[in-house]
């Protein structure tokens, strides 16, 4: 036979065997794209400018005027604060200026307790964890991606500090969320949210809404 036709099926074996040695690699990685949703354009933006609620430090006075007039602006609640969520109005913020707020979308609560703790005044109270009153979150199913079958998640069951009595796997399906009556809204399920228009909020006047 002659040697340049072996040597030509020579060079086209291995480029064959290159070919298919690269498809049996990038089989974990499209199984992996399966289960992970595609970002889109949202991806980009900064969680800070999706514009979600701004919460109260937890054990805060529940009507807001009282806060602005029991908070002293003193920041120790910052100071003390573990993952450093707590933020202070500007004095652009009118009657708000210098009192303390939570951007879950940023950094959320972890309901360790001890903002309430050092508080001098009665704008934050030492509450008990599971009596802590934030807000209830609420999970806009049409964005949620387990909701839309577009990817595998759990991200917010899986942080949440109170468990299932917060929130949980919708039965028959562990993969949709929905929020339970023992939701505080401390927020954390939303900082987790992988979803870049972030389907899960926290709303601090009504109930959990799923």
């Amino acid at each position: 036979m002659d040697r340049r036709a072996i040597d030509r099926r020579s060079f086209l074996y291995r480029i064959f065997k290159s070919l298919w040695l690269t498809a049996i690699a990038a089989i974990p990685y499209g199984i992996g794209r399966m289960l992970v949703p595609e970002k889109n354009q949202l991806a980009s933006l900064n969680k800070s400018q999706l514009n979600h609620d701004k919460l109260r430090p937890p054990g805060a006075l529940n009507d807001d005027i009282d806060f602005q007039k029991a908070c002293i602006g003193c920041s120790l609640c910052a100071e003390v604060c573990p993952p450093a969520c707590i933020q202070f109005y500007h004095l652009d913020g009118a009657n708000n200026a210098n009192t303390p707020y939570i951007e879950p979308a940023l950094r959320a609560c972890i309901l360790c307790g001890k903002c309430m703790e050092v508080c001098p005044t009665n704008a934050l109270t030492v509450t008990e964890t599971r009596k802590v009153n934030m807000g209830s979150a609420q999970i806009e199913r049409l964005a949620c991606y387990p909701w839309v079958d577009q990817g595998i998640c759990g991200a917010c069951v899986s942080i949440c500090p109170l468990g299932e009595t917060a929130i949980s796997f919708e039965f028959a399906n562990m993969y949709r969320p929905v929020v339970n009556d023992g939701c505080v809204g401390c927020g954390l399920c939303v900082e987790v949210c992988p979803h870049p228009s972030l389907p899960i909020r926290i709303n601090k006047e009504a109930d959990a809404i799923v």
